[in-house]
């Protein structure tokens, strides 16, 4: 309402309610503003707790390599170090993405192509239906769209090929296509069975990273001990929802 239609009103009743329902807006403003800056708040001492903690795993590993120390538990203290430190980050950077865009870009990962060799097996995720949700006339396939993850099952390694095809209709210019399934490393090459076959290797069977890159290197896999810690390191911050719900 414009200030001449407010000038015009002469009943003090209904500028009686006109002034409360400002007022009811105005109090729900500054709720939402508190609430904002209640989060604001947690974020940024969040934040702040696992800077301080980040800094302090790295002057325990800076400090710690001056030690003489023997070098198998050498090798199993650094893994230790990397995933926490790994798990960490990733936290960070979750919380930081949102609302604290990094200064500077990160760092691109360099992708390596995988082995040409190695079987290919490949998904084609169809739509459920061949024709159009819209307006029912019939899909036309316009191209895929193709990702490929290095996968394994019970060391016999092989590429798992997701492909999604994408398809138009030429009546309502409609694109179908499935959607992408999340992914635990969204521009990683290890797929879930690889991811959760290290974890399970490291925990449950007892097998150090540094060993596990050893047999990896004889399938023709070269993964280094920093890659499969920082996987470690993701597994557990994915995993962390549901070890806190079996708590409860």
């Amino acid at each position: 309402m414009d200030h001449a239609a407010i000038n015009d009103i002469t009943d003090v009743q209904t500028l009686r309610a006109m002034l409360a329902d400002c007022g009811a807006v105005i109090a729900a403003h500054e709720q939402t503003i508190a609430q904002r800056d209640h989060t604001i708040a947690f974020k940024d001492a969040k934040i702040g707790k696992l800077t301080h903690e980040i800094a302090r795993l790295r002057r325990v590993q800076f400090a710690a390599k001056s030690e003489r120390m023997d070098p198998a538990q050498r090798e199993l203290f650094d893994e230790a170090m990397a995933a926490d430190i790994a798990a960490l980050e990733t936290e960070l950077a979750a919380l930081r993405e949102p609302a604290q865009p990094a200064a500077r870009p990160p760092r691109q990962p360099v992708r390596r192509t995988l082995p040409p060799e190695l079987p290919r097996i490949e998904t084609i995720h169809e739509p459920a239906s061949c024709d159009c949700a819209t307006c029912g006339a019939a899909l036309v396939k316009i191209g895929e769209h193709v990702s490929e993850k290095l996968d394994v099952e019970p060391m016999t390694f092989f590429v798992r090929r997701d492909v999604h095809p994408q398809y138009a209709c030429r009546t309502c210019e409609t694109i179908v296509a499935e959607p992408v399934a999340p992914s635990i490393l969204d521009r990683g090459l290890a797929a879930p069975g690889l991811l959760a076959q290290v974890a399970i290797q490291k925990y449950t069977d007892h097998l150090p990273l540094y060993r596990q890159e050893a047999i990896f290197a004889r399938a023709g896999i070269m993964l280094s001990r920093t890659t499969l810690a920082e996987w470690i390191g993701a597994v557990g911050v994915a995993l962390q929802p549901l070890v806190d719900a079996l708590r409860v």
